[in-house]
This record gives structure tokens, C-alpha cells and sequence, in this order.
């Protein structure tokens, strides 16, 4: 699941504490299942919640969170543009160990096409980007 290696990239990139300490970084899924049909490939999709484990965090929560929706804007478009989705897409728990310290919990409702193509008698399997926001290219003229 490519989306999780990105994930935990971009969060070991932009949080300083999970490049310093990315022992206390944890990524799992969970209730993930698997939606395919009788199409003429036997391309899928990915449906899963993504659990985010941050141990002993001691930075700026906000900016973790800030992050992690940015993520969510260029790799889970349509949770932010689908006001159903947005309900219980992105979760979070916190177990507070000091004023400044907590564990945290996110969980995040994600999904991964796989398209499979047929190359002279042979299945080509590939994960494929998310589609473009279609918001991002709406025009205007006034």
C-alpha cells in the first residue's frame, strides 16, 4: 500500500520530532477490504483505515494535524471535498502523559485503486494517483 509509505515520508519530512525519533512512529491498518467486480480486468480498489501511533509526542499537535490534512489534500482529495467523508475520515485519540507530552492515536478512512491492464497475455498491475480535484480547475469568467 503505496499511500502509507508516502504517508509516513511526508510526516518524518515535515515533523521534526518524527525525523528525530522515527522509532516512536507506527503506521497499521485496519478493517481493510478489497473491492473488485466482474469488470474485464481484475483491477481493485483499497479500502482501509490507516492508524497513525505517534508514542511520547512533544510537539506542536496543531501543526501535526495541519500536516496531516495537507497530506490529505494531495493524496485523499475527495475526503475533504465530500462533507459526509469529512464526518469520520480523520480521526484522533489522545492519551495525555504530561502538559507537553501525549501518545497519539489518528486513524484515516483511505483508499488505493489498482488498475490491471492486459500486455499481450499478461496482467500489468500499477497503483494509480488520485484523480484531480475537480475543484482545483474550475474556471470562472465574470
Amino acid at each position: 500500500m503505496k499511500k502509507l509509505t508516502k504517508l509516513r515520508d511526508y510526516l518524518s519530512n515535515k515533523i521534526p520530532f518524527l525525523k528525530e525519533n522515527p522509532e516512536n512512529l507506527s503506521l497499521f491498518v485496519e478493517n481493510g477490504r478489497v473491492i473488485t467486480t466482474l469488470a474485464k480486468t481484475p483491477s481493485l480498489e483499497y479500502d482501509y483505515t490507516a492508524n497513525i501511533i505517534i508514542e511520547s509526542y512533544n510537539g506542536n499537535q496543531d501543526i501535526l494535524m495541519t500536516v496531516i490534512s495537507d497530506w490529505l489534500r494531495q493524496y485523499q482529495p475527495d475526503m475533504l471535498a465530500n462533507p459526509i467523508k469529512r464526518q469520520d475520515g480523520f480521526l484522533f485519540d489522545a492519551v495525555i502523559l504530561s502538559n507537553g507530552t501525549a501518545h497519539i492515536s489518528i486513524d484515516l478512512k483511505l483508499t488505493e485503486r489498482i488498475l490491471a491492464t492486459d500486455s499481450e497475455g499478461k496482467w500489468v498491475v500499477e497503483s494509480i494517483t488520485e484523480p484531480t480535484n475537480p475543484f482545483d480547475e474550475w474556471q470562472t469568467e465574470r
